[in-house]
């Protein structure tokens, strides 16, 4: 079994491998129940959504980490993937802009994504 952390950095390889923009990881830990980690990024297009999407999931299925749920894969915008310990939100950068999860999450510790992809 993996640990939370773990999982944030596959998940985060899979996302950067995929070319995912401007990658953010929150340490969610402290402040919800809902997960350890936040990982947002932002996708050119709905179809690098999906592309995103499915690289995440398969990159953590292969580890027996499937997504307990992904929410808005058909809508496009935004899509949730859900791990559990970690919740990954793939965005077009305009619902992104308008949804701003890191403003709504501004008290949650930024990781350094660096550290992350070594």
């Amino acid at each position: 079994m993996l640990t939370p952390y773990e999982v944030a950095c596959i998940a985060v390889k899979a996302l950067d491998d995929k070319m995912a923009r401007d990658i953010k990881v929150l340490a969610t830990r402290e402040l919800t129940v809902l997960a350890d980690y936040f990982i947002i990024c932002t996708a050119s297009s709905t179809t690098m959504i999906k592309t995103l999407t499915d690289a995440v999931d398969k990159a953590l299925s292969e580890q027996e980490e499937p997504p307990l749920r992904k929410e808005g894969y058909r809508d496009g915008g935004w899509v949730l993937v859900d791990f559990g310990c970690v919740v990954v939100h793939i965005f077009l950068e305009e619902v992104r802009n308008f949804y701003n999860l890191e403003h709504l999450w501004s008290d949650a510790p930024v990781v350094d994504t660096a550290e992350m992809l070594k």
